[in-house]
């Protein structure tokens, strides 16, 4: 938190402060010199015989001054430092290095980290400085001594540099305070250099190199005459004030009761299993059981119950009483094909006897979706046996509806191995020490999944070049990276057992070459010192040189879209983009002359695009489904690296550029590019339909994915009414913005509609009902494949994997009946339409891009 309290003439005062429990990193002190008149620590009278044994064991540090004419010996000095709390050590004693030669200063500038992090620290933690000295080989002596405490008096945590005096042996350790009635002027002047090396002080460079000279003089003055000795350390700096603050616990002593006549006991055992409970569940789910439990019938009541159950998210445990339940009335429940992961969750797959009915079970139920068996490849069910189920229904989609899962699909295959980790003592939960188990299971096992992938991309082409891509990415992975090459190594070993293996495998290799070629031309772009018109000069001339083999080679499928083949890049239409990392914008050439444009980047990563990209394109087939084309524009995504990939280019103009052409209308950009007079507002009609409808789609789906950062530069318009999204950079409602909208619903945007009381706005609004009505009834599919992805490592799912399923399923809201939903969703599309903040924060962002351009 950060405000400021003055008038408009005084200085900003910043109040930000963190506190020390969440800092993670581990306490630090550097060590910088010894201040004071060195002359009177006498050297040891062996120092010749100390001499000698050191340079007999590698250990002599020349302690002789320049002048090779010096006898004199100098005193082998050292210090240890050494953290307590309450009086007890937490630290052993840590050492400097040995004093390097001078008899003026004694200097180390030397940084130890204890074992312990700042988040660990007691109130009343402090640091043990002492000095030493070699008197022999196995002999020191300890010259002075001085305490620092981590936290000042009002708690905030020490940071940047002291100065301590160092007291003798027969004095305690109180803290010292510097410059607190002290004869010297130099530890006043030492505070006060604090101040201005944090700022606090003002600068002005002529009067300060004048003090910083009288400064010296002081310094070198004092130093010789004063007979203390005193030590300058220094701590690390923050950003912030930080001051003390600790983890709180639940302590169950620590609550009061409200009846006095009532004690309350700790039990350790509290989170453990209840042996009665156990025996109970034991005896409930036992083989006498099974025959009485299949002639069940559930009375109205529990009816009730199970259809509550069933209609749970995927993502929503059950309870031990819902659970019984469950297990109760399953056989009443195999007829219901929404069940059987409700079951699965209920069955405890530790207990063999349980386990084995569960899995006999599973032959009986009633076919799942695809849906359901996505929710059983998660990292929530761990068995084979369920796993493989899954995959078996799997068996049964088409081609083209397995394009659609396939990226989560591949995630899936890490969790394929979670059952033998926790069969060699891993704990289930996930973490990333048990990712690396995983990796180490994924070399030693097979995984069904990945086998059925494999058989299904040697069957299909498509299939087949996304699965090699995506596994691509996934061996750049530093934790899974050879588990998932080991399932490149067995794709690629099945294609050249058929008939056209080969020839894909040269097709493999020959994409690699052109993905490494435009990954290290994008390289050199971004390294030249050049203007960008320069910059496109180049590219232009290395495309054209014959002698790179880009502008003109033989057919070869495109990685982004398996169902073009190019042959050659046209140069003279490459260009470079005005971005940080300059993507480049290229033709590639099919063999009828048609051209293909993508824009190549390197630097960014592209997983977190082409997983929005994906899900856009799975709910336009889920809206079409329901006969409801809403005229959307997913267009291709494919990320080649963790740090580089592709996009396909559509030919169209920002919202923030059609409006300055247009005099801020988007309806005089269509009556321009789309004329017809008898259409709505002198628009195309299929052109305004294409807009409106186009409008509705992605004001829904970006709401439900939470994307952010949304301005009138990254929203697209084609001349013939379709309206895209781009840069999906924040998702899941991360935004850089303050206070961002629901959804990116400007007024130019309406008033293109006609206005708010149009006839299109109104259909507008019926789009957008009837879509989040579709989408809603799909939601548990959107869940599952979002639950597949939650350790992918693309940044907005890192950020907080464990809230990614909660955070889409919030705004599903499926909590509301049908019309309470529809009523809530008319809520926000009022509220993205009259809210004001982000008019500013638009005009912001246009200024910001002129002076930026």
């Amino acid at each position: 938190m950060s405000y400021n309290t003055g008038t408009a003439g005084e200085q900003f005062v910043d109040f930000s402060f963190c506190e020390s429990k969440d800092i993670s990193e581990f306490v630090s002190i550097r060590i910088d010199k010894l201040w004071g008149s060195c002359k009177y620590l006498s050297a040891s009278a062996n120092k010749h015989v100390l001499d000698d044994q050191l340079k007999l064991h590698g250990l002599h540090i020349d302690t002789s001054e320049d002048d090779p004419q010096q006898q004199q010996p100098q005193p082998i000095l050292f210090v240890t430092v050494q953290l307590f709390s309450s009086g007890i050590p937490l630290s052993l004693p840590l050492q400097t290095k040995y004093s390097p030669k001078t008899t003026t200063q004694r200097r180390w500038d030397e940084w130890i980290r204890f074992p312990t992090k700042y988040s660990e620290l007691a109130i009343d933690g402090c640091i043990h400085i002492a000095l030493w000295e070699m008197c022999g080989l196995w002999d020191v002596a300890q010259l002075g001594k001085c305490r620092m405490d981590l936290f000042e008096h009002d708690s905030e945590l020490v940071q940047g540099k002291y100065r301590l005096q160092l007291l003798p042996l027969a004095a305690g350790l109180e803290k010292p305070v510097p410059g607190k009635d002290s004869s010297l002027k130099y530890d006043r002047i030492f505070e006060t250099l604090r101040k201005y090396d944090d700022g606090e002080v003002v600068h002005t460079d002529w009067l300060d190199a004048m003090v910083m000279e009288r400064i010296d003089e002081i310094e070198t003055k004092e130093r010789q005459q004063t007979d203390d000795l005193y030590i300058h350390i220094a701590f690390p700096k923050f950003d912030f004030a930080v001051v003390f603050g600790e983890a709180k616990l639940d302590d169950p002593l620590a609550i009061q009761p409200s009846n006095p006549k009532y004690c309350l006991v700790f039990d350790p055992e509290t989170y453990r299993d209840n042996p009665a409970e156990s025996k109970h569940r034991r005896l409930l789910r036992g083989y006498r059981s099974g025959t009485l439990d299949r002639e069940l019938k559930p009375n109205p009541v529990i009816r009730d119950q199970l259809n509550t159950i069933l209609r749970y998210p995927p993502g929503q445990e059950l309870t031990d009483g819902e659970k019984n339940v469950v297990w109760k009335f399953r056989f009443y429940l195999a007829s219901n094909k929404r069940a059987l992961t409700k079951f699965v969750k209920c069955v405890d797959w530790n207990d063999p006897i349980e386990a084995k009915q569960a899995t006999g079970m599973l032959t009986e139920w009633a076919e799942i979706s695809i849906d359901d068996a996505l929710e059983l490849l998660s990292a929530n069910f761990t068995n084979h046996s369920v796993r493989g189920y899954a995959v078996s229904q799997l068996r049964k989609a088409k081609d083209d509806e397995l394009v659609l899962y396939l990226l989560q699909l591949v995630q899936a295959i890490k969790f394929e191995y979670l059952n033998a980790v926790m069969a060699q003592g891993v704990e289930t939960v996930i973490s990333a020490t048990a990712i690396e188990d995983w990796s180490r299971a994924m070399l030693a096992h097979e995984s069904s999944l990945a086998g059925f992938l494999i058989e299904r991309a040697l069957k299909n082409k498509t299939l087949g070049n996304f699965f090699y891509w995506y596994l691509m990415v996934e061996c750049d992975d530093r934790k899974t990276g050879k588990a998932y090459g080991k399932v490149v190594f067995q794709y690629i070993n099945a294609l050249s057992e058929t008939e056209e293996g080969v020839d894909v495998q040269t097709m493999f290799q020959r994409q690699g070459k052109l993905v490494s070629d435009l990954a290290r031309i994008s390289s050199q772009v971004q390294t030249l010192k050049e203007t960008r018109q320069r910059k496109v000069e180049w590219l232009r001339s290395h495309l054209a040189d014959p002698k790179n083999g880009l502008v003109s080679f033989a057919p070869l499928v495109l990685p982004l879209d398996p169902s073009v083949e190019v042959v050659g890049i046209q140069a003279d239409k490459a260009s470079v983009f005005k971005s940080t990392m300059m993507p480049l914008f290229l033709h590639f050439v099919k063999p009828d002359g048609e051209l293909y444009p993508v824009i190549f980047k390197a630097g960014d990563d592209m997983r977190q695009d082409q997983l929005v990209v994906q899900i856009i394109t799975l709910m336009d087939r889920l809206l079409r489904n329901e006969s409801l084309d809403l005229r959307l524009t997913p267009y291709h995504v494919l990320a080649t690296r963790v740090d580089q990939g592709f996009s396909q280019f559509i030919p169209s103009q920002s919202l923030a550029a059609i409006l300055a052409e247009n005099n801020n209308s988007i309806l005089a950009y269509l009556r321009k590019t789309s004329p017809d007079t008898d259409g709505p507002y002198g628009v195309s009609t299929d052109v305004m339909e294409t807009y409106v409808k186009s409008c509705a789609g992605y004001c829904v789906i970006t709401y439900l994915l939470g994307v952010g950062d949304r301005h009138l530069d990254n929203l697209l318009l084609t001349p013939h009414g379709h309206l895209f999204h781009v840069d999906f950079g924040y998702i899941l409602g991360r935004d850089p913005k303050p206070f961002p909208p629901p959804m990116k619903l400007c007024k130019e945007m309406v008033e293109a509609m006609g206005g708010m009381e149009s006839l299109m706005y109104q259909r507008f609004k019926s789009h957008c009902f009837v879509a989040f009505s579709i989408l809603r009834k799909s939601s548990n599919l959107i869940l599952n494949l979002f639950s597949l992805m939650i350790h992918s490592n693309i940044p907005d799912v890192a950020v907080a994997p464990d809230q990614v399923v909660a955070m889409v399923q919030d705004k599903f809201r499926l909590d509301l009946s049908e019309e309470e939903a529809m009523r809530y969703f008319q809520t926000l599309i009022s509220d993205s339409v009259k809210a004001l903040f982000p008019q500013v924060i638009e005009t912001i962002h246009k200024w910001a891009q002129y002076w930026r351009n």
